[in-house]
């Protein structure tokens, strides 16, 4: 049964136990009714028993009168009230008890009515005091018959109002503990699993022991918190496992950033390739590892770096023929090759304990420059992100060491460069002077041989003025070569510039400077003082002048003036060319920050040299 009430739909509980209380309730209520009934229907028939004492008193009254007129109807009235007791009121509750004592009260109450009428003339009863009395104790007999009835109702009806106040009680209890276990203690289970789950308790489960509402409740609460801890473990999972790969990226991260700082600082191939090759080893958790480059003139690799690797393995194979064994196989990406015998050289490798080696391959703008060979005593399983950071940093190994050799070339190109200049500078200023004073010392030893003194004191003379102006040259172009700028402003250096050239020629020069701009870059600063300096040497050398004016103009854009007092000559006739002395070196100067040279002379009026820089070189730091 108990089982039965557990597999019982909530509806079907309540209704049993609300059918039950209105059971119990309705027949309660119809069994106290049906007690007042009887009460009422008992007190109906004492009160025509009172009648029937008050009509046998009457009979007396009026027989003794002498009224024979009222007495038929006095006796009518009498044997329709001893028959309404009998059949009882249909319109009221009246009727006598149905117990013995009741009963026999009224079969003598009748018996002693039925003797009057029987004994009197005409069934007219005119019953003596005597008789009325006797007949009077027989109803109060009857009436006290059914009082005691009543009597006994009465304590029937207390005592299950009695029990009713007690069925009350228990039926409220009940309802209260069916209550409790039908719907509040499912609903409180329901509650303490909510708060559980609230709480972050995942494994909090609430018992299925029946089959209602609840129950269902009960399954599907359970089927929700075991996803839901299913749903928060994988979370977990995948949040601690996607932890570990930010930890290794952030790792990965760190060695490519220090790697490149170490591949900015580093100052030669050696040094590159050998904190490479310890980093590179540290990453993939080699066991050793050899740095290899290629020689593309012998087509050898050459082992730069090397960590963990044997001494006689190292000794033989600080060179190898691409192909010649594992290394030199690198793909496109790290990949880990076994190592077997199938090469010549295959047993270096297995003879010091190798199982595998992972090539990777460096190079730089789609050419393989060499490869980083990392061996390992146990095969490893590198995952994709482990390989893409072996590549990355080969990537960088490649870049610093390419940019190592152009650094080198364009080292030695600034020196062939500088080389250039400086021939270029002997070639057209020291080395005609010298050539000029070897004819004129030919031209001195003919003439002592010929006996001219007078032409051997000449060239005497013009020799002296050479060497001097020989002297000159080799000063300036140690001004030149010496010329520095304080990289922001190259007033300073013309102001020093124009110093020297005082000193040296003895003329008056001025300097006149025009508004303010952005500072030159260092370089180009340089190279135009190198053209005033130019321009100065010639005013010395050819002008013939007595001052000079030099102006420097910020806005628009940068230019330079030299203006001189000199001879001038004719732009028409005499416009200097290439084959001048110092022209193609202040054009070439020029030429190398973006400038421009121009000549401005007229006979006897003095030469202007203007040198002019855009503004959009200017600008450029």
């Amino acid at each position: 049964m108990f089982k039965g009430w557990n597999r019982a739909r909530l509806a079907t509980k309540v209704g049993i136990l609300g059918a039950a209380l209105l059971c119990i309730a309705l027949a309660s209520i119809g069994l106290t009714l049906w007690i007042g009934w009887q009460l009422e229907g008992g007190a109906a028939a004492v009160n025509e028993a009172g009648r029937l004492r008050m009509q046998t008193w009457r009979l007396a009254h009026q027989g003794a009168a002498g009224a024979s007129g009222q007495m038929r109807g006095l006796a009518q009235a009498y044997d329709a009230s001893l028959q309404l007791l009998v059949d009882g009121d249909p319109a009221r509750p009246l009727f006598l008890p149905r117990d013995e004592p009741t009963l026999q009260a009224y079969r003598s109450v009748r018996e002693g009515w039925l003797q009057l009428r029987s004994a009197a003339p005409g069934g007219l009863p005119a019953p003596t005091g005597a008789q009325a009395e006797a007949l009077v104790r027989r109803i109060d007999i009857l009436v006290d018959a059914v009082e005691a009835r009543m009597g006994s109702w009465s304590a029937l009806l207390s005592s299950v109002q009695l029990a009713l106040v007690g069925l009350a009680i228990a039926a409220a209890m009940i309802f209260l503990y069916s209550s409790h276990l039908v719907v509040f203690a499912p609903v409180d289970r329901l509650r303490r699993g909510l708060r559980a789950l609230e709480q972050g308790t995942l494994g909090a489960r609430i018992a299925e022991d029946s089959l209602d509402e609840f129950g269902d409740l009960a399954r599907g609460f359970n089927r929700m918190a075991q996803r839901l801890e299913a749903v928060y473990c994988g979370m977990a999972d995948e949040v601690r496992a996607k932890t570990a790969d930010l930890r290794l990226e952030q790792q990965r991260l760190a060695t490519l950033y220090e790697a490149t700082s170490f591949a900015a600082g580093a100052s030669s191939s050696r040094d590159l390739a050998t904190g490479f090759a310890d980093r590179m080893r540290r990453a993939a958790g080699a066991d050793a590892v050899a740095l290899r480059w290629m020689d593309p003139s012998q087509q050898r690799m050459v082992l730069l770096a090397a960590q963990g690797l044997p001494p006689a393995m190292l000794d033989t194979e600080r060179c190898l023929a691409p192909g010649e064994c594992h290394c030199g196989s690198a793909g496109l990406h790290a990949s880990v090759i076994p190592i077997t015998s199938e090469h010549r050289h295959g047993s270096h490798c297995a003879k010091a304990g190798f199982v595998a080696v992972t090539a990777v391959a460096l190079t730089t703008q789609g050419r393989v420059m060499g490869e980083v060979d990392l061996l390992f005593r146990e095969t490893p399983q590198p995952s994709k992100a482990d390989r893409e950071l072996l590549d990355s940093l080969a990537s960088h190994l490649a870049s610093a060491m390419d940019s190592l050799r152009n650094a080198a070339l364009q080292r030695e190109a600034a020196v062939a460069e500088e080389r250039g200049m400086l021939a270029r500078e002997l070639h057209d200023s020291i080395a005609q002077s010298l050539a000029f004073m070897k004819i004129q010392l030919q031209l001195l030893k003919d003439a002592r041989q010929g006996g001219q003194p007078d032409a051997a004191a000449r060239l005497v003379e013009e020799l002296e003025l050479g060497l001097k102006e020989c002297t000159a040259d080799v000063r300036a172009l140690l001004m030149h070569f010496r010329t520095r700028t304080d990289g922001d402003d190259m007033l300073p250096a013309l102001q020093q510039t124009l110093q020297k050239f005082r000193l040296q020629s003895g003329l008056q020069a001025e300097l006149e400077v025009d508004g303010h701009g952005a500072p030159l870059p260092a370089d180009v600063q340089v190279q135009l003082l190198h053209v005033v300096q130019e321009a100065l040497a010639n005013v010395r050398k050819h002008a013939q002048a007595r001052q000079v004016q030099v102006r420097l103009t910020h806005q628009p854009h940068w230019q330079i003036d030299v203006r001189d007092d000199g001879r001038g000559f004719d732009p028409a006739v005499d416009m200097p060319d290439d084959s001048h002395v110092g022209l193609r070196i202040m054009r070439e100067r020029a030429a190398k920050v973006g400038a421009a040279v121009a000549f401005e002379s007229q006979p006897g009026r003095g030469t202007l040299v203007r040198v002019s820089l855009p503004e959009s070189e200017a600008m450029n730091p």
